[in-house]
């Protein structure tokens, strides 16, 4: 086992961490969460697209049997699961034990962004959906969603699924620009942070998409959770000759901790500060576990 880090922020890496039954192997792991009782949630590219993890990294068990065609991000909040499924162009609401609550979007319609080829820059922002990225609750109830790989806007949703506002224009320039929204989270603090993935930086806005200040000393931001004092962990992918690594950072933008690392698509932080990673191609889910 390998420590990571110093002070406050010093961790073990457990690699492999999440162990399945003999003859049961993981799919390319998409993303990572954790529910109340430190079960971990993986949500990956094959049937079943859930697995569960006990906190030492036991199976569990599975959900989701052909309810996906291709998982991207999960998001846990309140013991109730909030997914995408990217080539669907839909968001899904879940219960823990696998039960749908609501659909974001109708199944297979793409809006129209111009944009044949997943990542690249699209000709132009439209509504929902083409190909989102992540949907996440605030704190007053609305749903938030980056729509990313062939869009480049946030989508503002009601509770009950109804669109309240959009925005975000296609470019690699100033505020508002996106290429390649990939996670989004809604901090405590009100304000919701972005990870514009291609333009190699962190965007912040308020609750109303009121552009407040961008981070760009980040490589590629892959997926961003909030821990339990407020402070931002990003797993970045690496970006120009350098590598991936994790970014702790505070909702001001200060660098609380930094290391490289393994390149992470997904990412979470559990209540006591333990890190995720799942390593989306490597098909395996690795652990910080916090000292």
């Amino acid at each position: 086992m390998t420590t990571i880090g110093s002070g406050k922020y010093t961790y073990i890496l457990e690699e492999h961490w999440a162990q399945l039954p003999d003859g049961m192997t993981m799919g390319n792991a998409s993303a990572v969460a954790t529910d109340s009782q430190n079960r971990v949630y993986v949500f990956q590219r094959k049937d079943p697209p859930v697995l569960i993890f006990g906190p030492g990294g036991n199976f569990l068990g599975s959900w989701g049997l052909r309810a996906f065609d291709e998982a991207h991000g999960i998001y846990i909040q309140d013991d109730i699961a909030y997914l995408t499924d990217r080539t669907d162009s839909v968001c899904v609401i879940f219960t823990l034990d696998g039960k749908p609550l609501q659909v974001i979007g109708a199944r297979g319609v793409h809006s129209d962004t111009g944009c044949e080829i997943p990542g690249e820059v699209c000709p132009r922002s439209a509504g929902p959906f083409n190909y989102p990225t992540e949907i996440v609750p605030a704190p007053n109830g609305d749903l938030y969603v980056s729509d990313g790989y062939r869009n480049a806007r946030v989508h503002r949703f009601s509770a009950d699924g109804q669109l309240k506002a959009s925005w975000g224009e296609p470019g690699k320039g100033g505020p508002g620009q996106f290429h390649l929204p990939h996670s989004i989270v809604a901090h405590p603090n009100g304000n919701l942070y972005l990870c514009d993935r291609e333009n190699n930086r962190i965007q912040v806005y308020s609750p109303d998409g009121d552009y407040i200040t961008m981070w760009d000393d980040l490589r590629r931001p892959l997926d961003i959770s909030v821990d339990s004092e407020g402070a931002l962990v990003i797993s970045e992918g690496g970006a120009n000759g350098l590598s991936p690594r994790v970014s702790i950072m505070s909702p001001d933008g200060d660098v609380l901790a930094r290391w490289d690392s393994q390149s992470a698509h997904g990412s979470w932080v559990d209540a006591n500060g333990n890190i995720y990673m799942a390593l989306g191609a490597q098909e395996r889910v690795d652990k910080y576990v916090r000292q």
